[in-house]
């Protein structure tokens, strides 16, 4: 998907370093934290979280529709590498819902459209999970058959999604990104009131 992005959507490249090269280091601190804290306890929290982001998303119906902020050079550089910073450490802390959280902030900080936002968020998603890899293969705390089967899936799934978002638009993803949040809350739901 990151791939898919970057050859249809204009990318400014030192805002892209500076939040991937943040997100990477931020990330693999998180990775190194959670062998010694368990990351469960972030569950409660997290449901809270997706509900007020889907709640926020459905009512502002012209959230991420167009661009919205003409921010300063200066300002793109320090929101972008706080947002790589914060996100990339909870990405290689807890994990999921990642891509979800870049890609609203992309929209609500730096006032980006969905699209734009969901490229963005691609390939930042590439660093924090290249490192968080890192990582938990030193430690031997992975399942390579299973990683393999999720890892061809995901790639398909990832370009088939890019493909659809960059065809139809903004509305399109924004739909997607509503049930996608949904479907989350759902199994943190389950998670934190059934298990």
């Amino acid at each position: 998907a990151a791939f898919q992005y970057a050859k249809r959507i204009r990318i400014d490249v030192s805002l892209l370093l500076i939040t991937a090269v943040s997100s990477f280091i931020a990330s693999f601190v998180g990775a190194r934290i959670v062998s010694i804290i368990n990351s469960d306890t972030l569950k409660p929290l997290i449901l809270i979280i997706l509900i007020l982001i889907a709640i926020y998303t459905y009512f502002k119906k012209d959230l991420g529709a167009l661009k919205t902020k003409e921010l300063s050079k200066r300002k793109q550089m320090i929101y972008g590498s706080s947002l790589g910073l914060l996100i990339g450490f909870y990405d290689g802390f807890f994990g999921p819902g990642t891509g979800s959280f870049l890609v609203l902030s992309f929209v609500v900080v730096l006032g980006f459209e969905f699209v734009t936002a969901s490229a963005y968020a691609k390939i930042i998603n590439c660093f924090t999970n290249i490192s968080a890899l890192l990582v938990f293969i030193s430690q031997g705390n992975y399942l390579l058959e299973i990683a393999i089967l999720m890892a061809i899936s995901n790639i398909i799934g990832n370009v088939i999604g890019a493909n659809m978002a960059l065809k139809r638009g903004n509305a399109f993803v924004r739909i997607i990104f509503l049930i996608i949040v949904s479907l989350m809350i759902i199994r943190y739901a389950y998670d934190v009131f059934y298990k």
